[in-house]
């Protein structure tokens, strides 16, 4: 099975404009990312896809791989749907699982990218996405974080960025799950997902596995106990960097650049 990194970024964005180049621990955001994908056992090779020059004359910099992708992407998993073709056309050979980490997760562990791709024994599994525990009520509240519900097998059941499912009742006991950007594809999964349209779900939440749930589709989610943190404003910046100050992941590739 050859399963490969991809790492979806740009300098455009609304909330936090050039955020992939934005410094942690004297290195940009998306280096953390690339490092911890590349870190990851039973992932070959990782590619950061992105359509920025800056980004990418970084990544090769550092000695990485990048590949160009169109500007017009709205959604992460579309840019990494074409960046899969080059890199499959650049190879000369299939591929048949692909992580994508986005490249605003820079907490992200090697452990749990590996953990991904253990799922895929199940046949039945054709998409896996890392889900984990909010810290606090706020972080549960902020419309930046995707939560998500699931069923009994672990399935995704909706995601949505308002706080669900539904503390009116109260929150003891209610299993609250925040999205990560760490999703796995079986190749064809991936591909078919591109050519589906825009769902109406996923423009509602801006969350494009909704697309997936609305034409029948599964996502497995797996919960992690690392610490969860997309990077979406210039405050949660400043927080990763204080977890980043003690996360033993840093020092197996700080001195790699």
């Amino acid at each position: 099975m050859k399963a490969i990194g991809i790492i979806p970024a740009r300098l455009a964005a609304t909330r936090f404009p050039n955020k992939p180049m934005a410094q942690i621990c004297g290195m940009p955001m998306v280096g953390h990312c690339y490092h911890r994908t590349r870190l990851s056992q039973g992932i070959e090779d990782t590619y950061v896809a992105t359509c920025d020059p800056e980004i990418a004359n970084y990544v090769e910099s550092i000695g990485g791989f990048a590949i160009a992708t169109a500007d017009t992407h709205n959604r992460a998993t579309t840019r990494t749907a074409e960046a899969i073709e080059h890199i499959e056309e650049s190879i000369g050979e299939k591929i048949d699982i692909v992580v994508m980490v986005q490249g605003d997760e820079p907490l992200t562990r090697p452990e749990t990218i590996t953990e991904t791709l253990n799922h895929f024994v199940d046949p039945s599994v054709n998409i896996v996405n890392i889900m984990g525990r909010p810290d606090s009520r706020e972080q549960f509240l902020d419309k930046n974080n995707v939560k998500v519900v699931v069923d009994h097998n672990q399935d995704a059941l909706y995601f949505s960025r308002e706080p669900i499912p539904s503390s009116w009742k109260g929150v003891e006991g209610i299993p609250m799950y925040i999205q990560t950007g760490v999703i796995a594809f079986r190749r064809n999964a991936l591909t078919d997902f591109n050519k589906l349209p825009e769902s109406m779900l996923e423009q509602v939440e801006s969350v494009d596995m909704n697309r997936v749930l609305e034409h029948g589709g599964k996502i497995r989610m797996v919960l992690t106990e690392a610490q969860v943190l997309g990077v979406d404003t210039p405050e949660e910046l400043h927080l990763a960097e204080s977890f980043m100050a003690n996360d033993p992941t840093l020092q197996r590739y700080l001195n790699h650049e």
